[in-house]
């Protein structure tokens, strides 16, 4: 069947497996501006609600390796299904949860439930469109998933202010039945096939297939792409970013809400750009991808150098650069779908999505432990202790770049060896 004949259904298909991610940013994002009244609700204080965004992120991470073999065994289509079912319960929980300990574990449910989207969607995406078409489509998913954060925003706060906390939560629930529906009359894994299964793996099986995929340089690249451009605005729009903002730079509360906001246009502006680059020029991907590092690297060089609180132009300059690295995290997939078979991809593209996790884990926490060293007891953190902590990307992009130079080699030497034609097509050899 030719892509034409099947273009409205497969963007009917993409656009229902959307929707479900979107709901699944929303979930995640939901807790963002519902933080006091979580503190009121279960008794707890700052490092204890800070346990909530730790946990769910650890769940997310520690999930892809799993999520991308449920895909290439179950397909997407299942694996969707059960994400939208599991996010919709675990709300709900979270809705009538009275304590701590049942708090925290509705939002495991939420993580686990977030886990199971988009690796399904991006699966889906490369199931129906064209090679030329995926980039840009993987991309329009990444910035469109961002409306789930916008919508967790102003509609969440106005609703906890006037449905309360339960009722607020469970309006939020019920859209995981609607889109349930709908996935299940709409999504089907493939234009020829309504459900795929992949071969049954067992132990032996699932490590060969995860083995194969990381043993590939494009896969480890792809790994590697992600960890270094993500873990800054993230970072920043979850946690440090404000405290950033207004106890390092300065800023009113207000201006800090406003960068922060305007990152997230940055990211939906740069995508749709970053998928068309990608899409004609796929031999330039890394290079892409160092260009905007060294972007992001040199921006925080001059606002953490420079004397005393930089200057508003500077702040939003920073922050639209690294809102950039969001979506050139996702460059990091493309490598992952040109280095692997079909029956591999999912599980890859959980190795890959791993990396910006993880790199955000360590420097939420290293941040965390560096203020309070610079930080005498007691007091507010200074301005001093934030460019201390800031300070520690520089490790983790110095790691990143030295590993995406490296395994860009050896993928291009390796699809040289493998592919001869297609390596001197896209090199212009």
């Amino acid at each position: 069947m030719q892509h034409e004949t099947r273009s409205p259904n497969a963007m009917a298909v993409w656009v229902v497996a959307l929707l479900v991610y979107v709901l699944a940013v929303f979930h995640r994002s939901s807790l963002a501006v519902a933080g006091l009244a979580a503190t009121d609700r279960f008794g707890i204080g700052a490092a204890q609600l800070a346990i909530f965004t730790t946990l769910q992120l650890l769940v997310y991470a520690g999930m892809q390796i799993p999520v991308g073999l449920l895909v290439d065994r179950f397909g997407p289509r299942a694996v969707l299904t059960a994400g939208a079912v599991t996010l919709t319960v675990a709300q709900t929980g979270f809705a009538f949860a009275q304590s701590y300990p049942a708090a925290l574990l509705a939002r495991v449910g939420v993580g686990i439930g977030d886990a199971l989207t988009f690796i399904c969607v991006l699966r889906l995406v490369n199931a129906w469109f064209s090679g030329r078409r995926v980039p840009v489509m993987i991309q329009l998913t990444g910035v469109l998933g961002q409306l789930g954060s916008i919508a967790a925003a102003v509609p969440m706060t106005w609703a906890l202010g006037h449905l309360g906390w339960t009722r607020s939560y469970l309006v939020a629930a019920s859209l995981g039945v609607v889109l349930t529906v709908a996935l299940l009359l709409v999504v089907h894994d493939a234009p020829a096939s309504r459900s795929l299964r992949g071969p049954a793996m067992d132990s032996r099986r699932m490590r060969a297939s995860l083995a194969a995929s990381w043993a590939h340089p494009g896969t480890r690249l792809g790994f590697w792409m992600h960890f270094t451009t993500q873990f800054s605005a993230t970072v920043l729009s979850l946690l440090w970013g404000f405290p950033f903002l207004v106890k390092g730079e300065g800023l009113s509360e207000q201006a800090a809400g406003v960068l922060l906001s305007v990152m997230v246009l940055a990211i939906m502006a740069a995508g749709p750009v970053l998928g068309w680059r990608t899409a004609i020029r796929p031999w330039h991907r890394s290079t892409l991808v160092l260009g905007v590092v060294l972007a992001i690297v040199t921006v925080w060089t001059v606002v953490l150098a420079w004397p005393g609180d930089a200057p508003l132009p500077l702040l939003v300059l920073l922050v639209l650069v690294s809102g950039v690295g969001g979506p050139a995290s996702v460059i990091g997939f493309d490598l992952g779908r040109t280095s692997n078979p079909p029956e591999r991809l999912a599980s890859a593209t959980g190795i890959i999505n791993q990396g910006g996790f993880y790199a955000s884990l360590v420097l939420v926490v290293a941040v965390g432990l560096i203020l309070d060293w610079r930080t005498p007891s007691g007091g507010d953190y200074t301005a001093s202790a934030f460019r201390w902590a800031m300070s520690f990307q520089y490790v983790l992009w110095g790691l990143g770049l030295v590993q995406i130079v490296r395994y860009r080699r050896q993928a291009r030497a390796r699809l040289r060896a493998d592919d001869p034609d297609l390596w001197q097509e896209l090199s212009g050899a």
